[in-house]
């Protein structure tokens, strides 16, 4: 998990025996923080709300939304509203149209987000049926929200770029080149991704 500090510790001992370039990145930026997001519908609901906007638009965008259909969101109303409707409080046409496959989903009990299956893949399989959620909403959901250890966002571009640098190589590796590198690192392959954004988002003094 990267729920805590000790797991956080836990993850970064394995990975750093794997990668010698890890230990280098601790020594220079210290230790990540623990990260946590909430579980449930209402994280997938703000994830495409904030797709393609900035932070203080996509805060705009969810309080005109939980002022209209309640905090949480009541999914049936939010399944029957209109585009016009949703277009009124901000969201795109395109937008609404995946707010409403998300309540749908869950409303038919198609996606039950207290019991993903176990396996990460099967569960990105399930998350990405949701019209507007791809591989990378999916693992970035799994990752912070349920806390899964081996999820590896290796399509993300931050990650992409720090771990490239990390290994000294002239150009920015590939999702599948990370994916294939990423595979010793297992079971902690998620701490390897949140030392990469610590990294990437740290000033060099």
């Amino acid at each position: 998990m990267v729920h805590s500090p000790e797991s956080i510790d836990r993850a970064l001992d394995h990975l750093t025996g794997a990668e010698p370039a890890f230990e280098a990145v601790i020594e220079r930026h210290g230790v990540p923080e623990p990260r946590i997001s909430e579980r449930g519908t209402a994280a997938l609901l703000r994830t495409i709300v904030g797709q393609q906007v900035s932070v203080a638009a996509a805060r705009s965008m969810w309080n005109k939304l939980t002022e209209a259909y309640g905090d949480p969101p009541d999914l049936e109303r939010l399944q029957a509203a209109s585009d016009e409707e949703l277009r009124a409080l901000g969201q795109s046409r395109q937008k609404a149209g995946y707010l409403r496959s998300l309540a749908g989903l869950v409303l038919s009990g198609e996606l039950d987000l207290a019991s993903l299956p176990a396996d990460n893949e099967e569960a990105i399989a399930l998350l990405t049926r949701v019209k507007g959620i791809g591989r990378w909403s999916a693992e970035i959901y799994l990752l912070f929200a349920e806390g899964r250890e081996d999820v590896f966002p290796a399509g993300d571009l931050a990650v992409q770029i720090e771990l490239g640098r990390m290994f000294g190589l002239a150009e920015r590796p590939s999702e599948k080149w990370l994916r294939e590198r990423a595979e010793g690192w297992s079971p902690y392959r998620g701490a390897a991704a949140l030392l990469a954004w610590h990294s990437y988002n740290t000033k060099v003094i």
